[in-house]
């Protein structure tokens, strides 16, 4: 497809070269003692200037990767800006944060280093003795860097390498329910196309009053994108919080909003609902939130039950649940594929659970399940609901969303396999294949749950996140660390829930499982394990591994929960670092 943006710039580079001469507006980086550190867009185009010729100097030509282990905000923006500015590809990945399976984050980052090329791993001094061992395992990485080795003037110029829309940008690395990390390749011109998407057809954004806030990992592609990059390609001030710190206190992104006159920002769903449970009445007083015209919500599925909780425990602060903005997206397709129009709330629709089963969203009047709209496609862009031999669906038949347009990528690098396998013909062009089921009602998108994960017991199909969605509200249970899967027994598919909890909590929570599951979703529950906080296995970006669970439920292999529970909130604050 012929895509050129209409009312962005064609590629990052000239986005940001573009605000060069702004020494007023640009993003403020709070540190976690809380003290700022302001950017302006001025001098982040100087900067960008100056790291991306100290990394040419080291030999990283265009084309070339860089891997990212950078913790701080204001050192990774700069970092990943210089990269591209000099049109070497950056590969961000995600910092750890404890010594906590420090063997397993060892081969996750060697895995990527390899898969991606990376010559060269750029990270902090109090990162890097998470990442040295690094260098023995991946014998095409040259060297290991340090930030504050690429201090000093400019080394030499970069203005010879030239950009163009079709050059890769970054390559975002994420990974299903069972596979390692691949490596998604973005180009300037799938950035350009849904920053577009994003900031003028969906949040309808104006620089003169807009500003961003948000706490979001920026390795991962909602805050990246979202945060970073669209904002730079249409002139949007933003404010960075330190994502660990939201987890320790939900209330400082409140604060950051009522501070900074924030007017968008965005979460998971379970931001939200953290904010409702922890915040006392108390937190919410002399709070204005009457700023907020967009809360964005995506990356896992939205219960409309959380966002009514959150509206109501911040109405004292005077937020407008119309603000709120649910959506739809992979990073697949960069980042969104669909949004509901800004400024006309979250709206769901009540389905019967025994038609959902069946393939159909019949409408029901009461005691149905309720799903969160996530709106339609952009404009260039388009989506479909297809069965499983590539028929077009009609509304409220549940099928594979598929999705084209110019913000779809190019697929995994150097992976022709995987990437056949998503990125299939349809109408004559190739569109991509999320994985995800859904269905539309008048263009408006539903999602249910994802095709590999559904449990099918005695002919009914069953989604996962509704049951482990009724188990997170049991009290004792971390709220998103649950998974459900099937097994076979003596021929006969059953239920297994594996729930993170104390030992001494276990026997209760067993029982009251059981019979919620029961009440709530009318299955029999085979089995349920409790295990220790922090032991499920999950993807980089924080989501479940439910095959991976399942396959170590088979061999015996899931740990028992431990009574203690010490050391909470440092795993609390892993888990939410790499639960987006």
């Amino acid at each position: 497809m012929d895509y050129r943006p209409r009312f962005v710039a064609p590629t990052l580079v000239e986005a940001v070269r573009s605000l060069s001469g702004d020494e007023q507006r640009g993003f403020v980086f709070v540190r976690p003692d809380g003290q700022e550190r302001f950017c302006s867009f001025a001098e982040i185009h100087r900067e960008a200037t100056r790291r991306g010729a100290h990394l040419a100097a080291r030999g990283l030509a265009k084309g070339d990767r860089v891997a990212l282990v950078i913790p701080d905000s204001d050192e990774f923006v700069l970092s990943f800006l210089g990269a591209i500015y000099a049109g070497v590809v950056p590969v961000p990945m995600y910092p750890q944060l404890s010594f906590k399976n420090v063997e397993s984050y060892h081969d996750t980052v060697a895995h990527i280093t390899r898969a991606s090329g990376a010559s060269l791993l750029l990270t902090t001094a109090t990162t890097r003795p998470f990442v040295e061992p690094v260098k023995d395992k991946v014998e095409t990485l040259g060297s290991i860097v340090s930030v504050s080795e690429l201090e000093g003037p400019a080394p030499g110029s970069i203005d010879h390498v030239k950009i163009s829309p079709t050059d890769h940008c970054f390559f975002q690395f994420t990974s299903g329910s069972t596979s390692r990390p691949k490596g998604v390749v973005v180009t300037h011109g799938n950035l350009a196309a849904n920053s577009e998407a994003i900031m003028i057809h969906g949040l309808a954004k104006d620089s003169s009053v807009d500003k961003g806030v948000s706490w979001l990992p920026l390795f991962h592609d909602m805050g990246l994108i979202g945060f970073v990059i669209a904002p730079l390609f249409t002139d949007i001030p933003v404010v960075f919080l330190p994502t660990a710190s939201f987890v320790r206190a939900p209330r400082l992104w409140l604060d950051a909003i009522h501070k900074h006159r924030g007017t968008i920002t965005y979460a998971p769903n379970f931001a939200y609902a953290l904010v409702a449970k922890r915040l006392k009445d108390k937190d919410v007083a002399g709070l204005d939130l009457s700023c907020v015209k967009i809360a964005g919500c995506g990356a896992e599925p939205i219960q409309a039950k959380t966002l009514r909780d959150f509206a109501e425990k911040v109405k004292p602060a005077k937020f407008d649940p119309r603000a709120f903005l649910p959506s739809y997206g992979m990073a697949e397709a960069t980042l969104a594929i669909t949004f509901v129009e800004h400024l006309t709330g979250a709206h769901s629709d009540t389905v019967d659970p025994k038609a959902l089963q069946e393939g159909k969203a019949s409408p029901a009047s009461n005691g149905g399940q309720e799903l969160v709209c996530c709106g339609h496609a952009f404009p260039d862009h388009e989506i479909a609901i297809v069965d499983e031999h590539g028929r077009r669906l009609g509304d409220r038949e549940v099928g594979e969303i598929i999705a084209r347009g110019p913000s779809i990528t190019l697929g995994y690098y150097q992976e022709p396999e995987l990437t056949a396998q998503s990125w299939k013909p349809y109408d004559g062009e190739t569109w991509l294949h999320t994985g995800d089921l859904g269905y539309t009602v008048d263009g408006q998108v539903y999602i249910c749950g994802r095709i590999k994960d559904i449990i099918i017991i005695r002919g009914r199909n069953y989604y996962p996140q509704d049951i482990e969605w009724a188990v997170s509200e049991l009290p004792g249970i971390r709220r998103g660390n649950v998974v459900a899967f099937s097994v076979d027994v003596d021929g006969e598919e059953q239920l297994v829930i594996c729930a993170e909890a104390f030992q001494s909590d276990a026997v209760g929570l067993i029982e009251q499982i059981t019979s919620t599951v029961a009440g709530q979703i009318g299955l029999s529950v085979h089995k349920v394990e409790i295990v220790p906080q922090g032991s499920l296995p999950r993807t980089s970006s924080g989501k479940p591994q439910r095959r991976k669970t399942k396959q170590m439920f088979e061999a015996g292999t899931l740990p028992s929960a431990r009574a203690t529970r010490a050391g909470q909130s440092d795993q609390d604050a892993q888990d939410a670092q790499e639960n987006v």
